[in-house]
């Protein structure tokens, strides 16, 4: 049955037939995170809370329910808190901690019928771009053991790429969906900010986290948000909208805009902006990628050169920004409420410090102290205000470009997946593997990774689409007729 465990779609029919029920699928799913425990994805596994989600899916099966996602296994990055498993956000600090309540896209996940296996491996609060900043240590890529999978939603794509289970939700602060989906061979899309709610997601940066899905396929992914789209009162960041209920796979088989199915894009102008295809961008990355626009070509696209000229700003506004909103979310991890309380200490200062400096690991440290300084006075002027500027200035570029193109694609990341420790000693190279998806996320926009082919050493490349501002059901039908004409989705790690 594992192979089996790649779609959404093929254990639906698997449930619908009554070939399989939703408990041989989580036991299934169970089976092959043990079988891939050395990739480490995984934080936490409780099969006794996996096999009472799963029994109860059956008997909403038996009683005539369906739904897409009715029995279908899944599992959760560690930013979510869920009830039962821990949820510690991939750091020491919160190492043990059970959340008494679940995430809001974990209750809509468990309402649609979702049983989850565990709980996923990720960067520490979500912050890096390998998994290799984790308390519990790095994921390994599947498609090559010695490579990262990317960040910081590094278990989520593990756990889709190695075929544990078909689907698992990560979160995007700056590319953190569409970084690790490229580099492990899988699909990806992080949906306009404010559309998924963040109520019971660990905060990184308030102003740019947003929860999405990890699959195999676009459908897949449209599925998935599907169910994790909608306005919720709880969070004073989420969108409301007339079309909440709006189905993500209503476009799919049909053409986008002129109605001729022989060229389903006919009528579709794809962006390319210059700052994306320059200096930086590796050879065996750049030919998968141009590869893939011939196709979109091919099936009646036009492509359209543009420009985002702020794109190079975006890493300095980013890691103003990102840190600023790091350093005032991670204050309430001081040792006196909740979270990691230092054993040695004389009097309430030194218990702050030794309890914030034993429970963050190095990058958190870092980030919380560049966050503190240049919010500190006499500073903030000089750096947030004026990354936040930048940043206004930065979705001004996309707003003009989206005068001339319905879409945008480039590439995610600069190269394949780099190997473990390769860029550990040097956070700035580490950042600059960022420079492609940060300025999707400091705009707000929807954007997503889809596979299109491998680069050096047979490592996954993906290419990045990027749409307008609630156009998620748009960019998935794109990404579909995509998948529609390749197989690269299709590809699995041996």
């Amino acid at each position: 049955m594992s192979s089996q465990l790649q779609s959404i779609s093929r254990l639906r029919a698997l449930l619908d037939e009554k070939k399989a029920s939703a408990t041989e699928l989580a036991q299934e799913a169970l089976r092959n995170a043990g079988q891939q425990s050395s990739l480490n994805a995984f934080v936490d596994i409780r099969d006794d809370l996996t096999l009472q989600q799963a029994k109860a899916a059956d008997a909403r099966l038996a009683a005539g329910e369906t739904g897409a996602l009715l029995g279908i296994p899944t599992a959760h990055k560690d930013i979510f808190v869920t009830q039962g498993w821990t949820s510690t956000a991939g750091s020491k600090m919160l190492a043990g901690y059970v959340s008494p309540f679940d995430a809001e896209v974990v209750v809509r996940l468990n309402a649609a019928g979702t049983v989850s296996i565990g709980k996923l491996n990720c960067d520490e609060f979500a912050m890096g771009s390998s998994n290799e900043k984790s308390a519990y240590g790095p994921c390994l890529n599947p498609w090559d053991t010695l490579a990262v999978p990317g960040g910081s939603s590094g278990g989520s794509a593990v756990a889709v790429a190695a075929g544990v289970v078909p689907f698992t939700t990560g979160t995007d602060t700056g590319g953190s969906i569409r970084q690790p989906a490229s580099l492990c061979g899988i699909t990806g899309i992080k949906p306009t900010y404010g559309s998924c709610s963040r109520y019971g997601m660990i905060a990184y940066a308030s102003s740019l986290d947003q929860a999405g899905p990890m699959a195999h396929s676009a459908r897949d992914c449209a599925l998935v948000l599907n169910a994790m789209v909608g306005f919720d009162g709880k969070d004073s960041t989420s969108v409301q909208r007339p079309a909440s209920n709006e189905d993500f796979t209503a476009g799919f088989g049909k053409p986008l805009r002129h109605g001729d199915t022989a060229k389903p894009l006919a009528g579709v102008r794809v962006g390319l902006p210059v700052e994306f295809f320059g200096e930086g961008l590796a050879a065996d990355v750049r030919i998968p990628i141009d590869a893939a626009l011939k196709q979109l070509e091919s099936m009646g696209a036009t492509l359209v050169n543009i420009s985002l000229p702020r794109t190079e700003l975006s890493i300095p506004a980013y890691y103003v920004i990102a840190p600023a909103e790091a350093s005032s979310n991670l204050s309430r991890f001081d040792g006196v409420r909740y979270g990691h309380r230092a054993a040695d200490y004389t009097d309430l200062k030194s218990m702050y410090e030794n309890s914030r400096s034993e429970g963050f690991g190095l990058e958190v440290q870092r980030r919380i102290m560049v966050g503190a300084y240049v919010l500190s006075h006499g500073y903030y002027d000089a750096y947030y205000l004026k990354a936040q500027k930048i940043r206004r200035l930065i979705a001004q570029d996309f707003q003009a470009a989206f005068q001339q193109c319905d879409f945008i694609a480039g590439p995610v990341s600069p190269t394949v997946a780099w190997n473990l420790g390769e860029k550990s000693a040097d956070p700035v190279q580490m950042y600059l593997a960022d420079i492609y998806t940060l300025s999707t996320s400091l705009a707000g926009l929807p954007g997503m990774s889809v596979p299109v082919g491998f680069g050096d050493k047979n490592r996954p490349v993906g290419m990045q689409l990027i749409g307008n501002y609630f156009k998620e059901g748009e960019l998935l039908a794109l990404a579909d007729h995509y998948q529609a004409a390749t197989d690269w989705h299709l590809r699995t790690p041996s």
